[in-house]
Formats: structure tokens, C-alpha cells, sequence
């Protein structure tokens, strides 16, 4: 299989999670808000919007193969600020911190997967 289907086709399945997970977080508004605000999130109906927003844009981009570097980057700082702020193991006592801590690692793999996309 030729380099170039290989890459497309993982920039269409990680941009395409980013699609489904922006759509969900937006059907699922009020649970998601209630969770944010317990979370003690700033403004989190604006946040959970504007980051929403940006998955499914920027995710569509990315698997589309539109402004590939800039729809990656886009969700690289998403997905970062997310970690930092929402998957804080390091605040948590066990077990709640070894499943914030996995998440949180899988998270810097999809980065990972991100930075490669954005570079195609």
C-alpha cells in the first residue's frame, strides 16, 4: 500500500474521532457543562462550545486533508490544554489517579499521532 494512502487514511481516522467526539460533546451538552463545572472549569458552556467547535472543524479538516498543519495543530493545543486542565492524575489519589493517568498518556499519544499528521 503506497505511503501517501497510509498516511490519508490515518489522518481521516484521527481526525475523524475528533469529528464524533465534538458531536457527542455538543448532544450531550448539559451532562457535559455539569461536568466541567464540577470540574471548577472557567466558564464552562463558553469552553465546552469553543472546544467542541474546534474538534469538529479542525477534525474535519484533518481528514479531509485541508490545511493539514494548521487543523493539526489546532487540536494539538486542544488536546493539551485538555490534559492540563481536565486529567490532573496528579491531583488524585488511586485508583482514580491510574485511570486519569492513562487517559492522560494516551492522550500524549494522540498528540503524537497529531504532530505526524499535520507534517504530511
Amino acid at each position: 500500500m503506497p505511503v501517501q494512502i497510509v498516511q490519508a487514511l490515518g489522518a481521516l481516522l484521527i481526525g475523524g474521532v475528533f469529528v464524533f467526539a465534538g458531536i457527542e460533546h455538543f448532544l450531550k451538552f448539559g451532562a457535559m457543562r455539569g461536568y466541567l463545572a464540577a470540574q471548577k472549569f472557567p466558564a464552562p458552556a463558553l469552553m465546552l462550545a469553543a472546544g467542541s467547535a474546534v474538534e469538529i472543524i479542525a477534525g474535519f479538516l484533518l481528514a479531509v486533508g485541508m490545511a493539514r498543519p494548521f487543523a493539526a495543530g489546532a487540536l494539538v493545543v486542544f488536546t493539551l490544554a485538555t490534559n492540563l486542565m481536565l486529567l490532573r492524575f496528579w491531583a488524585s489519589e488511586e485508583p482514580e489517579r491510574q485511570v486519569l493517568r492513562n487517559a492522560f498518556l494516551i492522550n500524549i499519544a494522540v498528540i503524537g499521532g497529531l504532530l505526524l499528521a499535520g507534517c504530511l
